[in-house]
């Protein structure tokens, strides 16, 4: 049975939520013990698209990959839509339909860009509150969690980030994502502020420092992300192989670092469907 995020809060503090970009990957994860998967519009440009994170993909395209991990995980996942894309309300009907548990939505500019890179364009804070009342209510599920991204701490300082994120928290807003955030105490002071869960987004080689799970607890954080990471191992690990098997001639030496064929079948569980779909014949 599918998990709502509400309940896997109960369990941690911080919950960690990890980023998966296929379906392999949210069994992996899922059979590590953990309680939260993620899908990152930059995981789905990156991955799926070969492109940047600058707005390019489509509710279609995030939609495609998110039905893939709903289908192979019993746990939460939280889908980043960026801006929300043309119409707010469809795309929290469409997640909803896809059996994803709750998404995040960002206070920038519709050409948006990554939360770590300069020149983002924010919009008002009141424009943000007419896009989260838009998805408030187009919830049908009380247990799909809206939360609002706020990256104003760049352009416009941390006073602005907490005034921000107790409008959106008042706006409807079940949960808050403050991004890029440049220091331990900028989440005590945001979270003294709300009533509502804090993210804090643990991404690498950002603005902000990879703080363990007891600092962020300690700090008043609710939900610790990863959203790339272990997207930034495999794509390190496969560029490795395939200049191995250019340099070397054989993937002989790289053999140690791989999964093993029973690992795979051991993780999708291919001996048992195998025999289930001998036994048919």
């Amino acid at each position: 049975m599918k998990q709502s995020f509400y309940d896997a809060l109960k369990n941690a503090k911080p919950l960690q939520i990890v980023g998966v970009i296929n379906a392999y990957c949210a069994i992996l994860a899922e059979k590590s013990g953990h309680r939260a998967l993620y899908l990152s519009g930059a995981g789905v440009a990156n991955a799926s698209y070969g492109l940047p994170d600058l707005g390019v993909t489509t509710l279609d395209n995030v939609l495609e990959d998110a039905r893939r991990i709903v289908a192979a995980s019993d746990l939460p996942l939280l889908v980043d839509i960026d801006t929300g894309w043309n119409d707010i309300g469809e795309t929290i009907k469409a997640m909803q339909s896809a059996g994803v548990a709750g998404i995040h939505m960002e206070d920038q500019a519709a050409h948006k860009r990554c939360g770590h890179r300069p020149n983002k364009e924010l919009i008002s804070k009141e424009e943000m509150g007419e896009r989260i009342k838009q998805a408030v209510a187009a919830k049908t599920d009380s247990n799909f969690l809206i939360m609002a991204r706020c990256d104003a701490l760049a352009s416009e300082g941390l006073e602005a980030v907490i005034e921000r994120s107790a409008y959106y928290a008042t706006c409807g807003a079940n949960a808050i994502f403050a991004e890029a955030m440049t220091d331990l105490s900028h989440y005590q002071q945001i979270k003294a502020a709300l009533n509502v869960p804090l993210l804090a987004n643990i991404t690498e080689f950002g603005k902000t420092d990879l703080y363990s799970a007891d600092e962020l607890a300690g700090a008043g954080v609710d939900m610790a992300l990863y959203p790339l990471t272990a997207f930034r191992a495999m794509s390190k690990a496969a560029l490795d192989v395939y200049q191995t098997l250019l340099n070397e001639g054989s993937q002989a030496s790289s053999i140690e670092n791989m999964q093993t064929r029973e690992e795979l079948y051991e993780y999708l569980d291919y001996h048992k469907l195998e025999q289930e779909v001998d036994s048919k014949k």
